[in-house]
């Protein structure tokens, strides 16, 4: 099996020279593999979408190994053109990597054990100024350093170089140059006269027949060596005169005549001779001419062709470009119609999803409006019963969304949230509402007792202390909240917060939390409201990264984020800026424009008891200070800034709720009638059971004894059983003397 090497380089005069050397391979040379081989730099650097280069070094190994891979499968395409050049031969191609290419392939050839390689050469195109800056061409240091066993073919515009790889007869190399007249003679195993095959394998024939025909005139030298044989000739026959005067003296003894005879017979066949040789020397100089005359048109026949394979390779090389730009062409246009498929096939699935959407809205619609199991369903008729037809002086409050009733339904004070005619634009917003609070049960929001879609009303659980925002301006008479309550209160808010940011299976922001949207019950216990601007995150955005997004900004200015009014993203810790600027509010009683700067100068400057609500005079400061500081660390700029509600901020709630707390029943066992206190922990019960021995106790501390023993706490005697009962009447009383104790203080 005969493999021949064709390094080849892509476009520019490179490209030229490697077609030239690939047609030249697949004209001229008989083998039954062709190997291409293309050099390309050593890999150090990487681009990037910006144009940086970093180092592989810095790279991870799959990243630079799939670079790499990529790269190859581009290189891949520099082979294109010369397999179609040589079609019908089984074709390899090989990439190496290195700076020196010259190198690189003189490194193969000894590896690989090849015993041919052609290379291209574009010498012609160039000058000695240049081959100077550049240094030696790639050809010249391959056949410098090739194998010994390797025939290396420099095939340039105008020749075709050959170093061999068998010795000549004084044991050095041979390396000479083909003209194109030359060549053939050679490809073809025309020996010249006087040269054996042997001299052709060496390159002596070529460089004969090569002399041969760029100077033909050599051939006169059979020419010059017969005229020299005539003078000699001539010589001779001057030499027969002695002879002559011999044969005379030579007569005088013998017959002169007879002697005479023979002479004058040889001087005529001696003429006859010399007149033949004469003809005969005209003749080889009118064959010489003739043969002079022949070389000429041979060299203008040579000339003619020659210029016809230029033109014809000039051809050649126009067809291949316009091949190459046909098939680009034809790449591109492919390209397009796999754009064409792919934005059908987006607008397609854009088209099934927007079906999709709708077709989920109009369930969520109908399954609102037929009934759904987690709220009850009001008719239009038990609405306008209860509101006595939407009278005004069952109203308790107006928003942009509507108007606010105070009334009874099933026995049972509630708020009914009508929708107003005018605001059909909030109609998401009322939808989104019922589908959010529906799942929702926690002690500090809002519960939802029913709706009914037909006219757009929810109806909540009545809060009778209304919104917080009230109590912190002291609208309609209200009387300034106990710092003890108010502590409770940011605990509660927190624990609203955290239900909402860890509900299953998605977190819910609530994106518009304010005083406004914190209402108080009876007790003041507080809990979170109007979550019709809440949003379910499907993909929570880490809080170290900055995201921008297309949504529309709700809410209110003062408590919105600043990083969700910049970038449009909203995430838990959004929720915390509000919650920051509330805790401010109440303790400082002012308005959220200019706060959190207001109590940062006051830190700085050791004036913080001046900023403090004045309307109450036992603040505890060390307590206030750190619940000061939450609120700052909530309301900073950055998300990613901001304290972990969990981790973070519950625990300081807790601690300072429980002080709130502690500091509170000092103040209750000073009033409290005996029998609102558990025998056990001696604190007023918040949760009265009464147990088999007749006496009331707080139901986790009784249900902790009775799992232990069988004795009564009081008595010392043995339980009839262990179930408890609540008592009901007492819980009662202890709740009204607590909102009793409270509306005295405020």
């Amino acid at each position: 099996m005969v493999s021949v090497a064709v390094a080849v380089k892509g476009g520019g005069n490179g490209g030229r020279g490697s077609r030239r050397a690939v047609k030249w391979t697949a004209e001229n040379l008989k083998a039954d593999h062709v190997i291409f081989i293309h050099v390309f730099p050593t890999l150090t650097c990487i681009p990037t979408p910006s144009g940086k280069q970093i180092p592989i070094k810095q790279m991870d190994s799959n990243v630079v190994a799939m670079y790499v891979e990529d790269m190859k499968s581009r290189l891949e395409e520099i082979f294109l053109p010369f397999k179609k050049l040589c079609k019908g031969k089984n074709i390899a191609t090989v990439l190496l990597e290195g700076d020196n290419p010259a190198t690189s392939l003189v490194k193969f050839i000894s590896d690989s054990g090849i015993t041919s390689l052609v290379l291209g050469s574009c010498s012609c195109s160039s000058n000695c100024i240049t081959r100077k800056l550049r240094g030696p061409e790639v050809p010249s240091i391959v056949v410098k350093h090739a194998s010994v066993n390797c025939n290396v073919y420099v095939v340039s515009k105008n020749r075709i170089s050959l170093k061999s790889a068998i010795s000549l007869p004084g044991g050095g190399k041979d390396f000479c140059l083909l003209t194109e007249r030359g060549q053939d003679a050679w490809m073809k195993n025309e020996l010249l006269p006087g040269f054996s095959s042997s001299s052709v394998e060496c390159g002596v024939q070529k460089s004969f027949a090569n002399s041969l025909v760029k100077h033909p005139s050599s051939m006169l030298f059979r020419h010059k060596s017969h005229k020299s044989n005539q003078r000699r000739l001539s010589d001779t026959i001057s030499d027969f005169h002695p002879i002559q005067r011999s044969t005379s003296q030579f007569s005088a003894y013998s017959e002169q005549s007879d002697v005479h005879a023979e002479v004058e017979q040889v001087r005529l066949e001696l003429r006859k001779v010399v007149k033949l040789y004469n003809r005969a020397c005209e003749d080889l100089v009118h064959a010489q001419a003739k043969v002079h005359v022949l070389s000429s048109d041979c060299l203008e026949v040579s000339n003619i062709v020659n210029a016809s394979k230029k033109s014809e390779e000039k051809l050649r090389i126009m067809a291949v470009d316009e091949k190459e730009r046909h098939l680009e062409a034809v790449k591109e246009i492919e390209m397009a119609r796999n754009l064409l498929s792919k934005e059908i096939y987006e607008r397609q699935i854009a088209e099934v999803k927007g079906i999709q959407e709708c077709m989920e809205k109009q369930r969520i619609i109908d399954a609102l409006f037929l009934g759904d199991g987690r709220y009850k369903r009001y008719s239009r008729d038990q609405i306008e019963v209860a509101t006595d037809f939407f009278s005004e002086t069952k109203v308790v409050g107006v928003g942009s969304y509507g108007k606010v009733y105070k009334c009874k339904l099933d026995h049972t004070p509630v708020a009914i949230k009508v929708l107003s005619p005018d605001a059909s634009d909030r109609k998401d917003e009322f939808l989104r509402e019922i589908e959010v609070l529906s799942q929702l049960r926690h002690p500090h929001i809002v519960l939802l007792l029913g709706a009914c879609p037909e006219i757009g009303c929810l109806v909540y659980e009545y809060m009778e202390n209304g919104s917080l925002d009230d109590h912190i301006f002291s609208r309609n008479s209200n009387q300034s909240l106990p710092w003890v309550i108010r502590f409770r209160m940011v605990f509660e808010v927190a624990c609203g917060l955290s239900f909402l940011h860890n509900s299953k299976p998605e977190p819910i922001i609530h994106r518009d939390l304010k005083p406004g949207n914190i209402l108080l019950d009876r007790n003041f216990v507080s809990k979170i409201g109007d979550v019709g601007l809440a949003k379910l995150i499907t993909d929570v955005v880490p809080d170290n990264v900055t995201e921008y997004g297309n949504s529309v900004l709700v809410g209110t200015l003062c408590y919105m984020d600043p990083e969700y009014q910049r970038t449009g993203t909203v995430r838990p810790k959004s929720d915390l800026y509000g919650f920051g600027i509330i805790i401010l509010q109440l303790l400082t009683a002012q308005h959220p424009n200019g706060l959190i700067p207001r109590v940062e100068n006051a830190f700085e400057s050791g004036s913080f008891s001046d900023v403090l609500d004045k309307s109450i005079t036992n603040w505890p400061l060390a307590e206030t200070k750190k619940l000061a500081q939450v609120a700052l660390k909530c309301s900073t700029l950055r998300c990613r800034d901001r304290p972990d509600l969990d981790t973070e901020v519950l625990p300081v709630l807790k601690k300072l709720a429980d002080f709130a707390d502690a500091s509170k029943k000092v103040n209750e066992t000073i009033s409290a009638p005996g029998h609102f206190y558990c025998p056990i922990l001696q604190e007023v019960m918040k949760d009265p059971h009464i147990a088999s021995d007749g006496y009331t106790y707080e139901h986790k501390a009784i249900q902790i004894w009775v799992d232990r023993y069988n004795v009564s706490p009081v008595t010392n005697q043995r339980l009839q059983h262990k179930m408890l009962t609540p008592n009901h009447t007492l819980h009662t009383a202890i709740q009204a003397w607590r909102s009793h104790v409270i509306s005295s203080r405020t």
